[in-house]
């Protein structure tokens, strides 16, 4: 009963720091996702960035799209049940445990967050389908031990684990904490386990330099770093990349069913093996 007391009190702490005149990155990209959790700060912001580089109107749909894509090769091809998904932001229809449950219902997922509006939305909205298990950690992406701490509470770590950083690592600037992130989070699941991410780009889209700067200059305290293919690439040294390798987000493996898009949409993507 302490502990649920102080965990509480600790929520109410972190919620009472929560900024409706200042723009939030989950609530920026909800924003920009279509959603309802967001205030004229992150709007604004949202326009501003929207402005300096017309291409992130279409990082949503490619996005969604790409997201539908790995979860269900996850799943269907490679056999994977278990998700660990790190930094998932504001809770959207097409989240990990409604795509990865319908079609496997016992699927177990851990989100990972630390933004306390990202975890309350969570907590009162996002639920397990039955045979299966959703549940929530509450930490930071440069702490890995505290991550698989959190999630051993809901995953087998005896079995595999997907891994998935979804744009989380263009938030770890320093290019050796963001492979150390991923070589430790890799480290702590067994064999036959898969990661999964995206990442916002450097050599895609000139304009989205800007936009980055735009970014930093508003959200000091969440800067973000554009990465090109090499660098994603070097993220996941001593892992089996899934053909095609790390590929513009929206030409790995490409579906018929997939959005028409106007602009190139600045994101890698790519799904890799532990061998």
């Amino acid at each position: 009963m302490a502990e649920d007391w102080m965990q509480d009190a600790t929520r109410r702490a972190k919620a009472a720091l929560i900024s409706t005149t200042e723009p939030n990155a989950a609530r920026v990209a909800d924003f920009l996702y279509g959603g309802q959790s967001n205030f004229e700060a992150d709007r604004k912001a949202a326009r501003t960035l929207a402005a300096a580089a017309p291409s992130i109107v279409d990082i949503a749909p490619a996005v969604r799209a790409f997201q539908r894509r790995a979860l269900t090769f996850l799943v269907a091809e490679a056999g994977v049940t278990q998700f660990l998904d790190i930094g998932f932001g504001l809770p959207l229809v097409g989240a990990t445990h409604n795509v990865t449950q319908s079609l496997a219902p016992e699927s177990r997922i851990a989100y990972v967050d630390n933004d306390p509006m990202v975890l309350s939305h969570a907590r009162a909205l996002l639920k397990s389908a039955p045979g299966g298990a959703v549940g929530y950690v509450d930490a930071d992406v440069r702490d890995p031990g505290s991550i698989i701490a959190g999630a051993q509470q809901i995953l087998d770590f005896s079995r595999p684990v997907a891994v998935l950083l979804l744009f989380t690592l263009a938030y770890v600037q320093d290019p050796a904490q963001a492979a150390m992130v991923v070589s430790l989070l890799m480290s702590s699941v067994p064999p036959g386990s898969c990661f999964a991410m995206y990442h916002l780009t450097s050599d895609l889209d000139p304009a989205l330099a800007e936009a980055a700067r735009q970014w930093n200059k508003m959200m000091p305290l969440q800067p973000i770093t554009l990465r090109s293919r090499a660098e994603v690439a070097d993220l996941m040294t001593g892992l089996e990349t899934v053909p095609p390798g790390v590929a513009p987000i929206t030409e790995w493996r490409a579906a018929p069913d997939d959005p028409h898009l106007e602009h190139t949409v600045p994101i890698y993507a790519a799904i890799a093996r532990k061998p």
